[in-house]
């Protein structure tokens, strides 16, 4: 099932998807259960880090042309890319390091315009900068005339350490398992699913596993920033990046230069709350693309409930020869939700599902669990839930997730269950104890950092950005709010949100908080 904390945290759904778990994810732990391998330090201090020793302040960065991996072939000529050492653990600066993979296209104005480095973080947690990085170039093009536009696979992530948890053969054959159990032995094989993932995940990482937090991430970029020769972090982070950026503004509040949070991150919500958002969030989303075919929100989605749950019953055959599950169709319906472009496949893959053929929705299914026609799926959803499971503190039980569910499909008849169960599963036995209920973002000091919320957002909704704000404190948050449709805002067709993002970016023009763009 999906990640119920960033169900796709990621930069549009058709370049990175991110959020869905191959199979069940399968959940009623006990409260805090963990294995004796504890999470690093990298929390310990607020106002940032001892000094580093020069090995890793004073690296050189070999930049080369980047090459093709198995996921994604190599980008144009002015793309480069080089690998930084950070530390494993960065409670032990001096310590074994790691590499983490970077790619850069530099400035293409003159020397005398260029700023400095703008580095991207696409959401997940688990999304690959490297690859998304290039497809992302022509969106920000203005930006790069004085920027140049760095991002890298975060520590866990594709060619940085990335964890594959399990392999595709097992992966496909987890997909009978019900995501919203409804026996004593779907619930049984829901939780060994979940936690046979955690020792996957404990198996392929190693010592990494408790080494892959945003807070050790945002202690890498800050290292980045000195490596690449800035004075001060200039950031584009897009949805699970708007946390990253957070914590980082947190850590390092007088290294902040033009931070951009777009798609924001409720900073303010544990890991139930965030549940709770995306069913909001993502019912909204679904309501309103009703709307547009006609449909009453209510009846339309009574409409999707039955399908669902007929598809419980009775998986649908597609042409594929495989059979979509009701956890299938509904990441097949969740898709098409990040972007209203693609709104009317929705429309037609709900139709053939209705008249027997579940070809189309296992076909988006595919798409946001990044499995090619081969049958090889990518890791991004491996990666998030390493991070992710490090981050969180809040491990419901079943019992606890049992009273939960009816406020849950309350909030959304159609993803309500999904998401109330997967608080439970997706962090189920896992070996390594949570680090926190809710990010620490608070930026006394920072200098003013631009936040966008989209009041159509299906999977971090718009009211994310204010509490981020309110947050980061007086002077620090400025919200920048879009009324449209589909995750995140910029470059999504509003010439309001782009001009105000770039001004500020590019002259450092704070709009006033509270703008509005419709």
């Amino acid at each position: 099932m999906l990640r119920s904390v960033r169900w796709a945290a990621a930069v549009a759904a058709g370049l990175l998807m991110a959020g869905c778990s191959s199979g069940s994810s399968g959940g009623g732990t006990e409260e805090g259960k963990a294995s004796s391998r504890r999470p690093s330090a990298a929390t310990s201090s607020a106002t940032g880090s001892a000094a580093l020793p020069s090995s890793l302040t004073s690296q050189k960065l070999d930049w080369s042309r980047c090459k093709a991996t198995s996921d994604s072939a190599a980008p144009g000529d002015e793309w480069r890319c080089a690998t930084l050492k950070v530390p494993l653990d960065w409670a032990r600066p001096d310590g074994e390091t790691i590499g983490l993979a970077l790619i850069r296209a530099q400035a293409s104005g003159g020397s005398g315009q260029r700023i400095g480095s703008l580095l991207f973080n696409f959401g997940g947690p688990g999304g690959s900068g490297v690859s998304t990085m290039p497809y992302y170039a022509t969106t920000v093009s203005a930006l790069r005339e004085r920027y140049d536009l760095v991002s890298w696979d975060p520590r866990g992530v594709g060619a940085s350490e990335g964890i594959r948890c399990r392999s595709d053969k097992a992966i496909q054959a987890a997909e009978p398992i019900d995501a919203t159990p409804d026996t004593p032995a779907e619930e049984t094989a829901y939780f060994q699913d979940a936690a046979d993932f955690g020792k996957g995940c404990e198996k392929a990482a190693g010592q990494l596993i408790a080494h892959v937090s945003t807070t050790d991430t945002a202690r890498d970029m800050d290292l980045m920033r000195q490596v690449l020769g800035d004075s001060k972090m200039h950031y584009f982070g897009i949805s699970y990046g708007t946390e990253l950026g957070g914590v980082y503004a947190h850590l390092f509040p007088k290294n902040v230069g033009r931070l951009i949070l777009d798609a924001v991150v409720d900073p303010t919500a544990d890991s139930v709350g965030h549940a709770k958002n995306q069913a909001q969030g993502f019912q909204r989303a679904l309501d309103d693309y009703l709307k547009s075919t006609g449909q009453d929100p209510e009846q339309g989605s009574r409409k999707i409930v039955d399908l669902l749950t007929r598809l419980d019953a009775k998986p649908l055959p597609t042409s594929s020869g495989r059979k979509l599950t009701q956890t299938l169709a509904v990441t097949g319906i969740v898709l098409p939700l990040y972007s209203q472009d693609s709104w009317p496949t929705l429309t037609s893959a709900l139709r053939a599902a209705e008249e027997g053929d579940g070809s189309e929705l296992l076909s988006l299914a595919d798409q946001y669990n990044e499995r090619d026609s081969s049958g090889h799926y990518g890791t991004t959803t491996h990666s998030q839930r390493v991070i992710s499971c490090l981050d969180d503190k809040q491990r419901p039980t079943l019992a606890q997730t049992k009273k939960l569910l009816p406020e849950f499909e309350k909030i959304s008849p159609v993803f309500g269950d999904f998401l109330g169960w997967d608080t439970a599963g997706w962090c189920h036995d896992w070996p390594v104890a949570g680090e926190y209920d809710t990010p620490e973002v608070s930026a006394p000091g920072a200098a003013p950092i631009l936040l966008v919320g989209n009041t159509g957002d299906p999977a971090t909704p718009y009211e994310g950005a204010r509490r981020m704000a309110d947050e980061l404190g007086k002077g620090v948050g400025v919200e920048l709010t879009w009324k449209g449709e589909g995750h995140g805002a910029y470059g999504s067709g509003s010439d309001c949100v782009d001009s105000t993002v770039d001004a500020y970016l590019l002259n450092g023009t704070v709009p006033k908080d509270g703008k509005v763009c419709s």
